[in-house]
């Protein structure tokens, strides 16, 4: 038997979820104390424990930072049993941990995995993120281009005005320009405090979440996580590393990344097929949070495949401890 095919089991994807589930209830007696570090450790450590159950010979290669600045998870770290596939892994225990603290919508656990050599082995630096739904011929918007040319594009395309568009948008002081810019055009923003990852794949499903592009700058851990997503739920993504200083430019050269201005589609930030899973902490629009009913909470988990382009809604129903 193949390593694709052991990895394309249906029994790895449900444990897949399990992982992120695990996560979920690990940080979810948290919600609303405030306190984002002992939330996200809840759910690394949770994390952690589950992946290494599995018969994978994972590697973490979106984590929550280099080796020395990152004792949780960290980009590198070998996790499983070791008897199984190879395969990379990207994750983000708790995304959202401000939003976990403060008990705000679309906090997320999330996990995707792939075959070994099948994600980009993303530096811990900022990337530039452009993202719209399916449908769309490719290369329809494009990085090259300004906000007003993309929103005119996309316009176009849709058969509507701008002003009929809706935007996603991280709100930072360094995305203010853009704002003003996209403003201008007559579409609309909706701004968002952090979770980019739940932002990028508002936008594969704009009929439900009313979101039509995303742009802005934020982690490119997160962008190939986004990018893991849209692969499942169809969409186009275009993302480039910024580099502000020698030390991120070393980074980039450590994760064997020579080509400091490339525009990375999709499916070069994950060029196979991948297995996607997202578990709601805090009621969002994606999937709800943790529920909790007497004796017993509730998560809800969304589980997807690239390669059969199943999109699957798990719920569960436990004990609470």
């Amino acid at each position: 038997m193949t390593t694709e095919t052991i990895f394309s089991d249906r029994m790895l994807s449900l444990a897949l979820a399990r992982v992120s589930e695990a996560a979920a209830i690990a940080s979810a007696r948290l919600v609303g104390g405030g306190d984002e570090k002992a939330a996200d450790q809840a759910a690394v450590d949770a994390m952690r424990t589950e992946l290494n159950k599995l018969d994978i010979a994972g590697v973490i290669v979106i984590g929550e930072g280099e080796r020395d600045e990152a004792p949780m998870l960290f980009i590198g770290e070998e996790v499983g049993t070791g008897s199984g596939p190879g395969v990379d892994i990207a994750l983000d225990p708790l995304e959202g941990t401000t939003l976990t603290a403060k008990d705000m919508p679309n906090a997320l656990t999330v996990i995707a995995m792939g075959p070994r050599g099948s994600m980009l082995h993303a530096p811990d630096v900022y990337m530039d993120k452009l993202a719209i739904g399916p449908g769309y011929p490719e290369g329809l918007v494009t990085l090259d281009m300004t906000p007003t040319e993309r929103i005119e594009k996309l316009a176009a395309a849709k058969g509507c005005d701008p002003s009929d568009l809706m935007l996603c948008v991280l709100e930072r002081p360094r995305h203010q320009e853009m704002i003003q810019e996209i403003r201008k055009t007559g579409a609309r923003i909706r701004l968002i405090t952090d979770g980019d990852v739940a932002g990028i794949m508002h936008c594969a499903e704009p009929e439900k979440t009313g979101i039509d592009m995303y742009m802005g700058s934020g982690g490119a851990p997160e962008g190939v996580l986004a990018a893991s997503a849209l692969k499942c739920m169809g969409g186009q993504m275009q993302g480039r590393l910024l580099f502000r200083n020698d030390d991120e430019r070393g980074r980039a050269a450590k994760a064997g990344i020579t080509d400091l201005d490339r525009i990375y589609t999709r499916d070069e930030l994950v060029t196979d097929d991948v297995i996607f899973a997202a578990t709601g902490v805090t009621d969002g629009s994606i999937v709800s949070g943790i529920r909790y009913d007497g004796d017993y909470l509730e998560t809800e988990t969304i589980l997807m495949r690239s390669k059969t382009g199943s999109v699957r809604r798990l719920f569960y129903r436990m004990k609470a401890k």
